[in-house]
């Protein structure tokens, strides 16, 4: 009798399997990078400045280094490399010399046997500062207002977009001013790391951070040692939406460790956390929108500006985001689009989840809602005449060329069910049981929005991951494992290779390997590109590796739950009969399909991989009389191409419209003359489980064909179109032009 079997994998591609690490994290057993110890560690603290503009005159140590259990107190004298680092340019101290450019910046280490002990030793390093005037507005650093921070002047980056006849006119014309404030990533992991020397001169680093190799590249510069000499480890990482794609206390601990001799921990507190790490670029945008009687866009006109604080970090990248979504998902035929990124002394601002894009979809959403009040149409409707659909140009240039079901989308949050009216619950008014209100002043408002995301690293930048795969028999049963450098963050990676390696090898038993720099690069987590390029080169392994393996089959054989599988479905073989004594051992480097540069003068070109889409329907209620808002829904549709792993896409969407929530109505870290107000979470505030409404969510899948499994990235893109549906239901309810995220109770009152 002939066997045959199904070709779907239990627990691959297209199910939802129990995450490895789900468990140990829900009990409190994970080891994050905080958790790290070594028998013979010591601390490492770091002095910061007060100041967001000084000329540093003098640095004293001596009280410092009297201190008992004290180890080391290092300066910039004492950086053996090059004192400089960044992501895309080499811009930032290690530790300040002459001059501090932001409250916070690293002065000085301090190295000693008890956290304590380093800080009371810190307090006595006398630092004297001549303070300067701070740059602090962005529009004004563009116009050469101020002092120049940097060599060049206070322009980071200048992305000009110019298509289309360029001074047309338009039956209605509507225009805005948008600001958008400084957001948090909030990760509830503060920035930790040991680092642990050995005997010949190099270390070891064990920390939570979103790009080994590019820490590794950084830290090797300034410690002035060859690249083999510092190998990172990933440590368990508590979130990170982009906090930690630069470096934090990475070089510091090397430092400390080299200088001592000693394996030594460094954990920020919470206040530190917020000096510690780039924040999301607040932005200023002059829109003005053109369009005919009927709502078609003529032409989109905007000038963006980004603060991008004391350092590059990456805000050169986000300002061509900014620029090349900034008219969003719509068909127009005229752009003209000028998008800055500056320096200035207010802290330093790089990536955050969405990356520009969320700067951009406030700006451009809020004046498609004014441009349908203008030509008396319903929000979805002009939303739905302009939409983009797959063939259609980019401001860029650039064509679509995979589903863009922009229309569908935004059908499919207007056909939602609507929320229940108000039940007479003080958890489901504004101010909830603190007893604000018992629903007098208390109106409701709907909001729509929909918004565009890129995908993976853009302009021609070598895009690519690293994977090895290794398959053989293990306690008499088939096994693989996975060696990625891709940083699990919280996002699910671990799952979503051990559910390819399913899929494509047919194996249950996947171990992944701990991630470290022993393997090639495998680029940031960020830009929703793991599963797309770590997933592909994982994929991409595993098929040299099965191409090995069946080399003898003279026919096409999957492997299926432990068999080898004909394609009409007929057993051949058992996978452990084949595999026997031997081994199948692949690494392949993975690329995704290339971009190019874009044109200075015109910015025409090829500049992204892939584009996504997400749309949203907020329903909120305000009380009008005290100005607090409550978010009753926030409902969801979203193309991801192909969900690998349903149930983690759900909870992406969900995190995601949490975040522009936060933004919303109330993330924000607030600054004056370049200082931090509120550098913590009793006064930034985010959203908790009260905060967060139910979320109906439609899941589409639309395969992009250039794509592996067709698959879309998916962290993204809900961040961008939440918030302005939420500020458009806001204004729904009250009337308000409301120009301003986040929206404070202070806007809607007028006090």
């Amino acid at each position: 009798m002939t066997t045959t079997v199904s070709t779907q994998a239990a627990d691959g591609v297209g199910t939802s399997p129990r995450r490895p690490d789900g468990t140990v994290k829900v009990r409190g057993e994970f080891a994050y990078s905080s958790d790290l110890w070594h028998e013979d560690m010591v601390w490492g603290v770091t002095l910061r400045s007060p100041h967001p503009y000084a000329r540093i005159t003098a640095i004293d140590i001596t009280d410092a280094l009297a201190v008992p259990g004290v180890y080391a107190v290092l300066t910039h004298e004492d950086v053996p490399g090059v004192n400089r680092y960044g992501l895309e340019h080499s811009d930032q101290p290690v530790l300040a010399s002459d001059v501090v450019r932001y409250q916070g910046e690293p002065v000085a280490l301090v190295a000693a046997d008890h956290p304590e002990t380093a800080r009371r030793a810190m307090k006595r390093i006398a630092v004297s500062y001549e303070e300067l005037e701070p740059v602090t507005d962005s529009e004004a650093a563009v116009a050469g207002e101020g002092a120049s921070l940097h060599d060049g002047g206070n322009v980071v980056r200048h992305v000009k977009i110019r298509r289309g006849p360029q001074e047309l006119a338009a039956d209605v014309v509507v225009s805005g001013v948008y600001e958008v404030g400084m957001q948090d990533q909030a990760f509830l992991g503060p920035e930790s790391g040991l680092a642990v020397p050995d005997t010949e001169g190099g270390v070891d680093l064990y920390v939570a951070t979103q790009w080994l190799h590019v820490d590794q590249q950084q830290i090797v510069a300034a410690l002035g040692l060859p690249v083999e000499k510092v190998r990172l480890t990933l440590g368990g990482v508590g979130g990170a939406f982009g906090g930690r794609e630069d470096l934090s206390m990475q070089v510091h601990a090397c430092l400390l460790a080299l200088h001592t001799g000693k394996p030594v921990k460094m954990v920020y507190n919470r206040e530190e956390s917020f000096y510690g790490h780039v924040h999301r670029h607040p932005a200023k945008m002059y829109y003005e929108h053109g369009a005919t009687r009927d709502g078609r866009l003529v032409y989109v006109r905007t000038r963006l500006y980004l603060d991008g604080g004391a350092y590059a970090s990456s805000t050169g990248a986000v300002v061509a985001n900014a620029a090349t979504l900034g008219a969003g998902p719509y068909k127009v035929d005229s752009v003209t689009i000028d998008c800055w990124g500056t320096y200035t002394n207010n802290p330093p601002c790089g990536a955050m989840r969405g990356f520009g894009a969320v700067q951009a979809a406030f700006g451009y959403e809020s004046q498609m809602d004014k441009l349908a009040a203008a030509c008396g149409l319903d929000p979805v409707e002009i939303r739905v005449r302009n939409a983009m659909s797959e063939g259609d140009l980019m401001p860029t240039g650039q064509t679509v060329d995979s589903a863009a079901p922009v229309a569908e989308l935004l059908g499919l949050v207007q056909d939602k069910p609507m929320p229940p009216e108000r039940p007479f619950d003080l958890r489901h008014l504004p101010g909830g049981v603190s007893n604000t209100t018992h629903g007098e002043g208390v109106v409701r408002g709907v909001g729509y929005a929909v918004g565009i995301k890129n995908v993976c690293f853009s302009e021609g930048f070598d895009d690519y991951s690293t994977a090895r795969v290794r398959l053989q028999l293990v306690g008499g049963e088939p096994a693989a494992t996975v060696h990625t450098a891709a940083c699990e963050v919280g996002q699910g990676l671990v799952t979503i290779m051990q559910q390819i390696v399913r899929t494509e090898l047919g194996v249950d038993q996947v171990t992944i390997l701990p991630m470290d720099t022993s393997i090639g690069n495998g680029g940031s987590t960020s830009a929703s590109r793991q599963t797309y390029v770590t997933g592909g080169a994982v994929q991409a392994a595993c098929g040299a590796v099965r191409a090995k393996l069946l080399s003898r089959f003279d026919q096409r054989v999957r492997v299926v739950g432990g068999k080898l599988v004909a394609a009409d479905g007929q057993v051949l073989a058992d996978l452990v009969d084949v595999l026997g004594d031997d081994v199948y051992d692949e690494t392949v480097e993975w690329r995704h399909r290339p971009t190019t540069a874009l044109d200075p003068e015109t910015g025409q070109g090829t500049a992204h991989v892939q584009y996504a889409f997400a749309a949203h329907r907020a329903v909120v209620d305000v009380d009008v009389e005290l100005g607090l808002v409550k978010v009753v829904a926030l409902d969801c549709a979203q193309d991801v191409g192909k969900a690998l792993n349903p149930q983690a896409v759900l909870g992406q969407i969900q995190g995601g419209s949490a975040q522009g929530l936060g933004l919303a109505v109330m993330e924000e870290i607030q600054t004056s003359g370049g200082k931090i107000r509120n550098p913590s979470f009793t006064d930034y505030l985010i959203p908790t489980v009260l905060d967060v409404p139910p979320m109906s969510i439609d899941v589409l899948e639309r395969p992009d064909p250039h794509a592996p499994y067709g698959l879309r990235g998916v962290g993204e893109p809900p961040t961008i179109s939440s918030t302005p549906a939420i500020v458009a239901a806001i204004r729904a309810a009250t009337g308000l032009a409301l120009p301003r995220v986040p929206v404070r109770p202070e806007h809607l009152t007028g006090t």
